[in-house]
């Protein structure tokens, strides 16, 4: 195979087919990549922490392994969102309060990437405790959009999607508990995936109380995306969710070459929250991609939107109570940032009867949900309901009330999916005719079935390649 001259415009898969025939070598490809993060990540802030001696140690140890059986993303650099633990490296949660933090242990989802043969390049940067929609912290500082680095990259998966949108990595581990996979790749115009509920464990130290975040994958194309996710799925030993697995033999992969069949899609525009204006691109994209499934054989339908705006509550007392999952000594507290600390004061404001009211009117909510779009395979909506916004935005100087009001576009189409715990996707498929900027839109799939979802988005991605818009960046 012959690689072209800048290795970090090939998909994660394509550079892995070179690794397998010699096209280029782990380390030649690792060297490459940290090569680009050293010219881009100051500028734009995709990194907390950076091994580079780690990463090219590795490489060396995989140009000793065989080919024959790797996995299909063996050789290939990637990175880890840093609210997970990687033993001997720095994992600080995106605070100050953890800035020394080094576990002694793997997350499972980190063994599995390991155990792959891809390659991390260090801890992508992140909002602290995963807590805002926005990636900024006082660490690194913000995570700046590819596009126009005056914008927010969001988050809380902001670095990631830095990351991969910009060829510092092909594809990259991510996070969503209220659309922080879906959010930046909606901004940074990228392929998101949220997995389902159970799908891949949040072990051995996660403490996921309300059953909202899951991990999953940031990537320039679908098929990079359903690679990564063979990798990181499976339950790990006491994991309070499991997703039911695919038949023995078959893989996500797999999926993103076989086409959906025919379809129904219900489609709706309004979100459940009161007060949301949604942005006209916001609905240019979502008839966009309407009219392109419906190009593409699918039936498409408008349904009413299937939440009402007592979820707006349910969520806002769960995720205030999970922002207290992370123990901060009390002498620290006052690390940490004034939305962090707002969130953590109305937890502990939150009784437990409070608290088992807003799970189980979630729970009723989103049942209510899922069988009201029963008939459907597939449900789109816009990925947010605004455009990326300037970094300072998100200023956190003022009243942290306002912050979070700020914040509400940005998850309102998103949220009630980590509440019902289907998979759903953002797609790349509109772009701004004034300034050039990526719209996204959401795809969410039946419950666990990630499966549809990817051969679907494969099929878009191939009617509608979004593949050339990265020659601006790459």
């Amino acid at each position: 195979m012959s690689v072209p001259t800048v290795p970090h415009a090939l998909t994660a898969l394509e550079q892995a087919a070179a690794v397998r025939t010699g096209g280029i070598s782990p380390v030649e490809l690792v060297r490459h990549h940290l090569a680009r993060v050293e010219e881009f990540d100051e500028r734009y802030g995709a990194f907390l922490t950076r091994t580079p001696e780690a990463a090219l140690d590795a490489a060396v140890t995989l140009e000793k392994a065989p080919r024959d059986t790797a996995s299909a993303l063996f050789g290939v650099p990637t990175a880890v969102k840093d609210l997970v633990e990687t033993a001997g490296v720095v994992t600080t949660y995106g605070s100050m309060a953890f800035a020394a933090h080094v576990p002694d242990v793997d997350a499972h989802s980190v063994r599995r990437m390991r155990e792959a043969g891809t390659v991390s390049l260090g801890k992508t940067n992140t909002p602290e405790f995963g807590c805002c929609c926005y990636t900024d912290n006082d660490l690194a500082g913000p995570a700046r959009n590819p596009w126009d680095p005056s914008l927010s990259a969001g988050g809380s998966s902001g670095g990631a999607a830095v990351a991969v949108a910009l060829g510092l990595v092909p594809v990259a581990h991510a996070g969503d508990g209220g659309g922080s996979i879906r959010i930046p790749a909606g901004l940074c115009g990228l392929f998101g995936l949220k997995p389902a509920r159970g799908r891949v464990s949040s072990g051995p130290a996660g403490a996921e109380v309300t059953g909202l975040a899951v991990q999953g994958p940031l990537a320039r194309s679908v098929r990079d995306a359903a690679a990564l996710l063979d990798v990181l799925a499976g339950p790990g030993p006491g994991d309070p969710h499991w997703a039911p697995p695919l038949p023995p033999g078959e893989t996500f992969l797999q999926h993103a070459e076989r086409e959906p069949g025919k379809l129904r899609i219900g489609r709706y525009v309004s979100p459940a929250a009161d007060g949301i204006v949604v942005d006209p691109e916001c609905v240019a994209a979502w008839e966009h991609a309407s009219r392109l499934l419906e190009s593409l054989g699918h039936e498409v339908e408008d349904i009413p939107t299937p939440f009402g705006p007592e979820i707006s509550d349910y969520f806002v007392t769960a995720w205030s109570v999970q922002s207290l999952g992370r123990t901060v000594p009390p002498e620290q507290e006052g690390l940490l940032r004034p939305v962090t600390r707002a969130w953590r004061e109305y937890g502990r404001q939150v009784t437990g009867e409070a608290f088992a009211a807003a799970v189980n009117g979630m729970h009723r909510a989103t049942r209510h949900a899922v069988e009201a779009t029963r008939a459907y395979d597939v449900v789109l909506t816009p990925t947010l309901a605004t455009l990326p916004q300037p970094v300072e935005y998100f200023d956190e100087s003022g009243d942290p009330l306002a912050n979070l009001r700020r914040q509400s576009p940005f998850s309102a189409f998103t949220s009630p999916y980590n509440m019902t715990g289907q998979p759903a996707v953002s797609l790349p498929l509109h772009w701004t005719a004034e300034n050039g900027l990526p719209v996204g839109v959401q795809l969410v799939g039946r419950p666990a079935d990630e499966a549809t979802l990817i051969s679907l988005s494969a099929q878009v991605e191939a009617a509608a390649p979004w593949r050339e818009r990265y020659s601006a960046l790459l």
